[in-house]
């Protein structure tokens, strides 16, 4: 499992990264780790954590164990354990989660659940 108390991702422990270069539209799912740094458009759906870089821009309905933003998202997000909105983060969309992180220089505009999914 990649180090999520980091302000910077060791992206050499993640399992899965989709690049920069990339845009994806469909749907995704996986049980281990994934890096979205690119494009993404579609729906999310997993097991493991998500990990969206500094110059993503997804937009999306997710559902994953963890989520840590860093880029934009527009759409909901739903986390079994907790999602981190890290500084550069923008959100744009509900949040649903036992456990939500915001640190200060972030933009979240939506209705945060502090629940578990």
């Amino acid at each position: 499992m990649a180090e999520i108390h980091e302000k910077y991702i060791n992206e050499s422990k993640l399992d899965t990264i989709l690049a920069e270069d990339l845009s994806f539209v469909g749907e995704i799912s996986f049980t281990k780790e994934l890096m979205i740094k690119g494009r993404f458009n579609g729906k999310i759906r997993a097991s493991g954590d998500l990990y969206i870089g500094p110059r993503a821009d997804v937009e999306a309905e997710i559902e994953a164990a963890s989520v840590y933003v860093r880029g934009r998202v527009k759409g909901s997000i739903k986390a079994n354990s907790r999602v981190e909105l890290q500084d550069e983060a923008e959100v744009i969309g509900d949040i649903t989660a036992p456990k939500i992180v915001m640190d200060t220089g972030c933009r979240f505009d939506g209705v945060s659940h502090m629940k578990s999914v």
